[in-house]
């Protein structure tokens, strides 16, 4: 990996994969869009996107992308779920229950804020440099539980919105609908480090 262009893969089975690649490109990465596992071999992170996860879901069958996804986490290399990514990401799904890949302790409630029309946007408090993060919510799940060995780096109305443990990193908003870089460069900086890093 070059530390100045690493190479990131964004899942494209579905969701706002094309703004999450732009807004790599804008921070200094290589963007890769990834149907299969094969799109995986020599990636250096991976985003999971936000989308509707169930059919995500559907889109891991019979191509080993799941287990492509573990084998990535495990290596040490980084992981951001957003939205419906992080509800893939998380150890349990409720509202209602559904498989995840248990990536990173939390519990995550599926469109816990309502339908497409509760949609909106709003300042999160964040433990990253610079203030208030703006944060786009769209049908987004709530974090109702978090590990103890998890950090929360930004939040809304005293409810976690962004963790992160070792190399994984979740929201429940969507960070590439901003024109708000930090996000991303966070996740660049874990790419850059090699996965855990400081914060």
């Amino acid at each position: 990996m070059s530390s100045q262009n690493p190479l990131i893969g964004v899942l494209a089975a579905q969701g706002d994969f094309g703004a999450h690649c732009a807004m790599l490109e804008r921070v200094g990465a290589r963007a890769r869009e990834v149907r299969r596992a094969v799109d995986m071999d020599d990636l250096d992170g991976l985003i999971i996107p936000g989308g509707e996860s169930t059919a995500m879901l559907k889109a891991f069958d019979g191509d080993g992308l799941a287990d492509a996804i573990k084998t990535c986490s495990a290596a040490g290399k980084p992981v951001f779920g957003t939205c419906a990514g992080a509800i893939l990401l998380a150890r349990e799904v409720t509202g209602p229950k559904q498989p995840s890949l248990d990536l990173i302790d939390i519990v995550v409630e599926r469109n816990a804020y309502g339908r497409q029309v509760d949609s909106f946007i709003t300042r999160a408090e964040t433990t990253l440099d610079g203030g208030p993060l703006e944060a786009v919510f769209i049908r987004a799940p709530k974090i109702r539980r978090i590990g103890k060995d998890v950090d929360v780096l930004a939040s809304v109305n005293n409810e976690s919105v962004m963790v992160r443990r070792a190399n994984i990193l979740a929201a429940t908003f969507h960070p590439e609908l901003s024109t708000d870089e930090r996000v991303h460069r966070l996740f660049l900086d874990m790419v850059v480090a090699g996965g855990p890093g400081r914060v």
